[in-house]
């Protein structure tokens, strides 16, 4: 019996890694877009924030330079309600008494706070 010896030439080489394609792009171009994209929603976030710091400036100067209106209003309202008091203590009694030697309108110290609103 003779014994089976190897082809002529040898045989083929083994394949023994295997043979997988690469897909997408290389890793690089994953890196650099990645920072690409992280740059861009940095400057986003600086811009926005620039625009909330503006948008709060403004909203403290509209307070500021709305103040001596609401204080005006709410001073007219003062004098409304005392002469308003007065004209009611006068139809009640037939006279206004005077707190102050003056007739000059002093601000109350205090506020009169209706019943119902403790209901």
């Amino acid at each position: 019996m003779p014994q089976d010896m190897p082809p002529v030439g040898g045989y083929r080489p083994v394949q023994y890694k295997r043979n997988v394609p690469a897909r997408g792009f290389r890793p690089i171009y994953y890196l650099v877009g990645m920072h690409l994209f992280m740059a861009y929603g940095y400057y986003k976030l600086f811009h926005g924030i620039r625009e909330q710091n503006e948008l709060a400036r403004e909203k403290i100067w509209g307070r500021l330079h709305i103040l001596p209106l609401l204080q005006a209003e709410e001073d007219r309202d003062q004098v409304r309600r005392a002469i308003a008091d007065a004209n009611r203590e006068k139809q009640l009694t037939g006279e206004v008494t005077k707190v102050y030697n003056s007739d000059r309108f002093v601000r109350p110290t205090f506020a009169v706070v209706p019943a119902k609103a403790y209901d």
